[in-house]
């Protein structure tokens, strides 16, 4: 591990709005990703009703594209610590719009299963490059800069959900694939030029700051080797799980609750309760996303988490008893997305808070990995609600962000405190030994 050092301090008043300018183009290619896993949903029964695959084979396209767009980020992060952003984006977008331009000619489960391979590659690319260059743009404004990032992939896929609905009513959920699939491409594929990292490593400002911030970069191995990194690794597999299986199955959900078609009425707007429902899905949870990064910088990660994992709890159990209600299903899925998505904004702060700028991309990368672990359990959630029913499937999901919350605020506050001051300590002793040498 190393210690940041003043030399290394940028001087960000040559270049005052540059910095911007990289997030929101960040945020821009983040958006043109959310529909590989946020409008997949949309095309599972109209690929059910072509092929007649079944719903639990169909969704494991969707559980390796998780996997394969997760696990495989510290390879990509890699590539981006030594070769720029750029590269890793261009290639990100030119696999995105292959994975769907192979959907829409899929005939197998065989060709539907490579796709998701391809566009989780694509997507991981593109994901974990955004997040990883604002945490080294924005150390003093981390939850914000991650939280906006990961905003653009949450909400991405609000202003094109009724679209790509609307075209695979007209011309079939083929035409949606391939439409869509090359557009997305080809604008990552253009912004993926313009994206630069900080010449300079950028130190956080503490004094700014009410968080635990670390002065030293920890390397790849060493925080593998922390059992901090690994509390937080199983507390965002809890998380993931559930909005991950809500993601996913949602539609199925709410045709099986036989609310998808109903049509609810709020905010002066009428729509089906399924379409109404995942719109404002997208909305609440790209909201939510910088929301609450901004409220983790003033108040804390472990607090922040505290109340998310929380109220996600509460809205699932909600959604457990009164989710055969349309409005209720509609509101419901919004507020707990709204607060779900806080994990792709909170856990790439935590990380650099605590492990360091210099390796963010690859360590947050590592730490990411754990939505392809709770990704596996999406297809298990479709067996056990083909026994026991959805509400067994949300029961189990208030349990495990029940605990999350109380193992944030618990557990990781104080391990993580420890693990920073701790670690700081034992640099300067050794540093102090050095000089009286």
């Amino acid at each position: 591990m190393t210690a940041t050092t003043p030399s290394t301090a940028p001087q960000m008043a040559e270049r005052p709005y540059f910095r911007w300018l990289q997030l929101a183009m960040g945020i821009i290619c983040m958006a043109m990703i959310a529909n590989l896993q946020y409008g997949w949903t949309l095309f599972v029964d109209p690929i059910d009703a072509k092929y007649h695959w079944g719903r639990a084979a169909i969704q494991l396209a969707f559980t390796l594209f998780v996997v394969t767009e997760t696990w495989l980020v510290p390879v990509e992060a890699w590539f981006v610590d030594k070769y720029g952003p750029s590269i890793v984006i261009a290639f990100g977008g030119v696999m995105i719009a292959i994975a769907w331009v192979l959907n829409s000619y899929a005939d197998s489960l065989v060709l539907l299963y490579i796709a998701a391979i391809v566009a989780g590659i694509g997507a991981g690319s593109v994901y974990g490059t955004c997040v990883g260059n604002a945490l080294k743009w924005f150390p003093d404004r981390r939850g914000l800069a991650a939280g906006a990032t990961a905003a653009g992939f949450g909400a991405g896929a609000a202003i094109t959900v009724v679209p790509i609905a609307n075209m695979i009513a007209a011309s079939g959920y083929q035409h949606a694939f391939l439409a869509f699939g090359i557009g997305q491409g080809v604008i990552v594929f253009a912004l993926a030029f313009f994206l630069r990292r900080p010449s300079q490593a950028m130190p956080a400002k503490k004094k700014q700051l009410n968080l635990p911030q670390t002065k030293i970069d920890f390397t790849p191995p060493q925080v593998l080797r922390s059992p901090i990194f690994w509390v937080m690794y199983l507390v965002f597999v809890m998380v993931a799980a559930g909005g991950l299986m809500a993601a996913a199955q949602i539609a199925p959900i709410a045709h099986d609750f036989k609310i998808a078609d109903q049509p609810v009425s709020r905010l002066g707007l009428q729509m089906a309760a399924l379409t109404f429902a995942i719109s404002l899905d997208r909305i609440f949870d790209g909201f939510g996303r910088p929301f609450f990064g901004w409220v983790s910088d003033t108040i804390g990660r472990e607090h922040t988490m505290f109340i998310a994992f929380g109220t996600a709890a509460l809205m699932l159990l909600t959604l457990s008893v009164y989710g055969n209600i349309p409005v209720v299903f509609v509101l419901a899925t919004a507020i707990y997305f709204g607060v779900f998505g806080e994990i792709y904004s909170l856990f790439p702060a935590t990380s650099g808070d605590t492990f360091g700028v210099k390796y963010a991309t690859t360590n947050n990368g590592m730490l990411y990995t754990a939505k392809g672990t709770a990704s596996l359990l999406v297809p298990i959630a479709s067996i056990v609600a083909s026994h026991y029913g959805w509400q067994a499937v949300f029961v189990i999901a208030v349990g495990l962000n029940a605990i999350a919350a109380l193992l944030a605020l618990f557990v990781i506050k104080p391990m993580r405190r420890a693990f920073i001051l701790g670690n700081e300590a034992a640099v300067e002793a050794r540093t102090r030994d050095v000089k009286a040498a």
